[in-house]
């Protein structure tokens, strides 16, 4: 079974190895540093520090610096060239345009985020990033899609409901908003399964649901449908949503200006067009114009 294709090719997920930035934060990708693709902006590993308290905002640098997780199909991924590709990369470079800004990719590793947002190595997060939860933490931009946290499991397994995850082994990716539901409001439920697994990222997690290594794999609606679309025999999506929430762009608490810049970028985008667009380019990994929410 392959675990990293879409209904249209196969794809390559390579998890790069994280190295030094500066002496204190890691970076995922930085073996050399992996450019983003051609017209998309400087090269890996020249973000501009922080530590002196230089605003490193894309308003004041003209760069925007996206964090994003390279194993997070189809937001943020690796195509069969080797480019960074994906729904979220795509409007990232969209907004960019529109602002005049240059594009620059950081693969970043997912729980280093918040350092890396804080040093100025990246200056926004932009990759199915759910906003819930998380509003005093960051400064988001306006909601632009809707999205929500499911629990996919075997199709041959026989579970059909939350119920039917007692004694179950089910996991999740580090620091997601899965987890954070599993363990808030819906820790009732969790506390019927065996065990609440994490893992650093959604491939590798769908790659033992198939082996059977584990039972459930609890992750954001817009996976859930990727792997879905990707395996159509393998595997199902049980009717309950654990919650329902958005994606929005996180920036540095306080940067409100590139906030807002970024929000009104994208009703532009919206209304010429462009969005409409990348959700039909991505619509077989489960992308759809009808989950977008910010008019």
């Amino acid at each position: 079974m392959a675990y990293f294709t879409s209904p249209l090719d196969r794809r390559s997920f390579v998890r790069l190895g994280a190295c030094a930035l500066g002496s204190a934060v890691l970076l995922a990708g930085c073996s050399g540093g992996q450019t983003a693709p051609a017209g998309s902006g400087a090269a890996a590993g020249s973000a501009p520090a922080d530590a002196a308290g230089d605003d490193t905002s894309a308003v004041a640098t003209g760069t925007l610096i996206v964090g994003f997780d390279q194993s997070y199909p189809p937001y943020g991924f690796v195509g069969d060239d080797g480019e960074f590709t994906g729904f979220d990369l795509d409007l990232a470079q969209a907004v960019a345009d529109k602002e005049g800004w240059e594009v620059q990719l950081e693969a970043i590793e997912w729980d280093a985020k918040d350092a890396l947002l804080s040093s100025g190595a990246i200056n926004c997060i932009w990759n199915g990033f759910t906003m819930e939860g998380r509003e005093d933490d960051y400064t988001f931009s306006e909601p632009y899609m809707l999205n929500g946290q499911v629990v996919v499991v075997r199709a041959d397994s026989g579970i059909t409901s939350f119920d039917d995850l007692a004694g179950a082994t089910v996991i999740t990716q580090i620091d997601s908003a899965a987890l954070d539901v599993l363990e808030g409001d819906q820790a009732d439920l969790a506390a019927t399964f065996a065990t609440l697994d994490t893992i650093g990222e959604y491939n590798t997690a769908f790659m033992q649901l198939e082996s059977g290594a584990v039972t459930a794999v609890a992750c954001d609606l817009s996976i859930a449908e990727y792997q879905m679309a990707a395996n159509p025999d393998t595997y199902v999506q049980l009717p309950e949503m654990l919650s329902e929430e958005h994606y929005a762009v996180g920036f540095k608490k306080g940067d409100t200006a590139t906030a807002d810049a970024v929000t009104e970028a994208l009703r532009e985008l919206v209304q010429d067009g462009t969005v409409e667009e990348l959700c039909e380019k991505y619509a077989d990994y489960g992308i759809s114009f009808d989950n977008w929410v910010l008019a």
